[in-house]
């Protein structure tokens, strides 16, 4: 069974990925959800962040269906 630290990364993993599907900047994606561009990179190259930032993120994208492999 996965530990805490793996569903950490396969969360940010699944954030960059549609961000890059998406075509949307960590800069870019700063400036929709109202963050800096350096905490969202921290956050995601740590894996470290709320459901409620990745539910966010991923609505200000426009991504409103999500699957998970």
């Amino acid at each position: 069974m996965p530990e805490q630290n793996d569903w950490e990364m396969m969360a940010a993993s699944l954030l960059k990925a549609e961000l890059k599907r998406k075509g949307v900047t960590y800069a870019r994606l700063a400036e929709m959800i109202g963050d800096k561009e350096v905490n969202i990179r921290n956050k995601l190259a740590r894996g470290k962040f709320s459901a409620s930032f990745l539910l966010h993120s991923l609505n200000a994208i426009g991504e409103n269906t999500l699957r998970i492999r």
